[in-house]
């Protein structure tokens, strides 16, 4: 099977119960062809016509794109029903006037008066970041500040990060975004690796405290990273397609370590609001997330990326969305205005069985969670006005 690509080495053969070779079977009287059944393998097809045959038939799992003939009420939304704000957005590269300006454009058009730019940096890079966003549009963007892991070994470390943070507040920073590095690949002299809770950090939390800034957070990753990539893994297309993003246990701790060091965090440092990014890679287990929420109640989330555990759980996700509507942020993580339109469809919206709009995340369909009026107006934008300080209160609706 030299010819066909190298994704193909855990393909399906999508054969036909009794399909007809094409191939004329020397083995069989003339006129008679050879019938392959489904339940028979390749490896187990004794003749070399049919062995070719199947081999033809054979198909890519990255290249099956099946059509639905299901017909059912369709809702394809390209505006949010109520103006929204992107508690999880990247723009680090420096704009131009003609790009920030079409960016502010496409937020119009989806409705999204703010935008949270959690690529600060910091220092000069910051200050500069803000200048570049708020200095032209001032109520369209939020500027979240992140921390300077450099010398994290020096014994003045904990210090310079609190101070380099104070300054960053004082610059205009409206919050502190925590990348996923701390955790999985930040490492101290000696190789060893720095954990979330690590208590070099706890006077830039002090500061996060006292300033009242919130705390975005991204620990771990998809809980699918760090299990074996084999035939059960659900993101084995995407694992396989993109090898870098597993964590193998020979680089990485394992996934419940990661989380429990976030969730001692919180705990340590109760009077701090953390907004625990992707529904703390807990959307595929919400009892869970919910035991979470009731335990530490300075934990906020967002469903940036992870729209997918929503979207194939709609009555569940219906009930944890409404049981928790004061704690949930809208956010997304990646600019493509086109992908809001699916976020919309899922949260507003009772349709059934339709596409994600990427489908290495998942190969599962999605359905619409239809979510009441009120839970949609705390998750587009009432809670990022009690959590974000900075925002222009005039661009929403008065409730």
């Amino acid at each position: 099977m030299a010819s066909v690509p190298p994704i193909t080495h855990a393909m399906a053969s999508f054969t036909a119960a009794h399909t007809l070779c094409d191939r004329q079977v020397s083995s069989l009287p003339a006129g008679e062809r050879c019938v392959v059944d489904e339940s028979h393998e390749a490896a187990s097809i004794n003749c070399h016509e049919c062995r070719a045959c199947l081999r033809d038939r054979v198909l890519s799992i990255a290249d099956y794109e099946p059509r639905s003939t299901l017909v059912v009420p369709e809702h394809r939304l390209t505006r949010a029903r109520y103006p929204f704000v992107d508690v999880h957005s990247h723009q680090s590269a420096m704009m131009s006037d003609e790009a920030l300006n079409q960016l502010v454009s496409e937020m119009d058009l989806l409705n999204m008066r703010v935008m949270v730019n959690l690529s600060g940096s910091y220092g000069s890079t910051l200050q500069s970041r803000i200048q570049n966003l708020e200095g032209r549009y001032p109520s369209r963007f939020l500027t979240f500040a992140n921390i300077d892991f450099s010398d994290v070994d020096s014994p003045d470390y904990s210090r310079r990060a609190a101070d380099q943070l104070t300054e960053d507040v004082r610059n205009g920073a409206r919050g502190l975004k925590i990348f996923k590095n701390l955790g999985m690949d930040l490492v101290d002299r000696q190789r060893r690796r720095i954990h979330v809770d690590d208590p070099r950090f706890d006077p830039v939390f002090e500061v996060c405290s006292a300033a009242h800034i919130p705390v975005l957070i991204h620990s771990a990753e998809p809980k699918p990273f760090f299990d074996p990539v084999d035939r059960y893994n659900e993101r084995w297309l995407e694992l396989t397609m993109f090898p870098a993003r597993a964590r193998s246990p020979v680089h990485y701790p394992p996934w419940r370590t990661i989380l429990d060091e976030q969730h001692r965090l919180f705990a340590k440092h109760p009077n701090v609001l953390f907004i625990n990014a992707h529904l703390g890679w807990l959307g595929g287990d919400l009892e869970e997330l919910g035991r979470l929420m009731d335990a530490l109640p300075n934990m906020y989330t967002e469903i940036g990326a992870v729209l997918a555990e929503l979207g194939r759980q709609p009555r569940e996700a219906r009930r944890w969305m409404i049981r928790y509507q004061d704690r949930v942020l809208f956010g997304k993580d990646h600019w493509n205005p086109e992908e809001y339109h699916t976020y919309f469809r899922v949260l507003e919206t009772d349709d059934e069985y339709f596409d994600y709009f990427r489908k290495t995340h998942g190969s599962w369909k999605l359905y619409g969670l239809e979510l009441p009026d009120g839970v949609l107006r705390k998750l587009y934008y009432e809670n990022a006005l009690h959590v974000l300080p900075g925002i222009h209160s005039a661009l929403f609706p008065r409730t």
